[in-house]
């Protein structure tokens, strides 16, 4: 008679995951507040944290797996903290961290990075080509995609190649602003009032201005050019804000898009940073949106267009105008869009069905399975 195996009673290994949050863009403090959330409802029983942080300066440092220090009414800021060295090669996924006196400590190997990171330097595919260089998986998307999704206007050029309806646009660099001021007005002149100018390469409508008169126009450059060499100046586009998020599909299969979301704003107002992450009265969300059977279709129809368009990979939250005037009319993709109590990407797979402690770990798993 052959000896019995008893099954093993060892707990099986959790995912060890890199969380990366911060950066030198002006998006950081939005960044720590995203990565406090995903600290505060992550599966522990799968996946185990390494929080890392990158300061404002750009160093990698080592902190705290709490989530209350980053909750966004403390401002939170990654300022310091053991400095963390990622793996040397592509043949190794150690991490490692030196303290102040210089002391090295083993951190062990992780299996996948988690960058939660917004804006430049991050969300614009740099930090993806560097995980890349060390073949290190990761979630979300690719150097390509973030890179093209991070830029206004490449991304409405990509877009508009695809067939997508954008709003029209004229793209504004420090160089000719400074050189020539006069002639970027007369090329305002082809606008309807009101405009919005906005840096290039921004996110959480960090620089973006509406401008509703030409003695206005001045500053919103000034403003947007502070953050980018280069402004979006994009025509107003009346009409309802519907956003509707995108997951990657598994093993191949085709991208899946949420229920649309409603941003309602109060007449007269705009969706501007405070509006959307400090949850100011004169805006409020509705998900999921009043509309009908045929627009939901296509609104999830040329979301999923938009994420194949620009090679999309793990997530993206797509945003929308609708109105009777000018029919969908796509206004930005989202390569990393943000993960806050109130964020919208959160809000509509809710009310489709993922619960958010289940949306991190899609994607997670949607990391762990794409090949780069």
């Amino acid at each position: 008679m052959p000896e019995r195996i008893e099954p093993s009673t060892a707990p099986a290994r959790k995912t060890r995951v890199a969380l990366l949050f911060g950066g030198r863009s002006s998006e950081h403090t939005i960044s720590c507040a995203t990565a406090g959330s995903v600290l505060a409802h992550i599966d522990r029983d799968r996946y185990e944290v390494v929080p890392i942080g990158i300061t404002r300066d750009g160093r990698f440092v080592l902190q705290a797996d709490d989530p209350a220090p980053l909750a966004l009414d403390r401002v939170p800021e990654v300022t310091g903290g053991d400095a963390v060295q990622l793996p040397e090669s592509s043949s190794s996924r150690a991490l490692v961290a030196t303290d102040a006196s210089g002391a090295v400590r083993e951190l062990g190997d992780v299996d996948i990075v988690f960058p939660i990171l917004h804006g430049r330097f991050g969300e614009d595919g740099t930090v993806q080509g560097l995980l890349e260089l060390i073949d290190v998986p990761y979630v979300g998307n690719g150097v390509l995609s973030s890179a093209v999704a991070m830029d206004k206007h490449f991304a409405k050029t990509v877009l508009e190649h695809a067939g997508i309806r954008v709003a029209p646009w004229m793209t504004v660099s420090r160089q000719e602003w400074a050189a020539d001021p006069d002639a970027v007005r007369a090329r305002l002149g082809d606008f309807p009032m009101p405009v919005f100018v906005k840096p290039a390469r921004a996110g959480s409508s960090v620089g973006v201005s509406r401008v509703a008169s030409v003695l206005d126009f001045d500053r919103a450059m000034d403003v947007a050019l502070a953050e980018d060499t280069r402004a979006l100046v994009e025509a107003g586009v009346s009409g309802r804000e519907i956003e509707v998020g995108v997951l990657g599909g598994h093993h191949g299969d085709r991208p899946r898009a949420s229920l649309p979301g409603e941003i309602v704003l109060d007449e007269g107002t705009f969706y501007d940073f405070d509006a959307k992450y400090r949850g100011l009265p004169t805006a409020r969300t509705e998900c999921p949106a009043d509309l009908d059977e045929a627009t939901i279709r296509a609104l999830q129809e040329t979301a999923i267009h938009a994420f194949e368009a620009i090679d999309g990979a793990g997530l993206a939250r797509v945003d929308f105008f609708v109105s009777p005037e000018h029919g969908i009319v796509l206004n930005e993709v989202n390569t990393m869009p943000g993960f806050t109590a109130i964020s919208m990407f959160p809000v509509v797979w809710e009310a489709s069905g993922i619960a958010y402690g289940d949306l991190i770990t899609e994607l997670i798993e949607l990391g762990l399975q794409e090949e780069r």
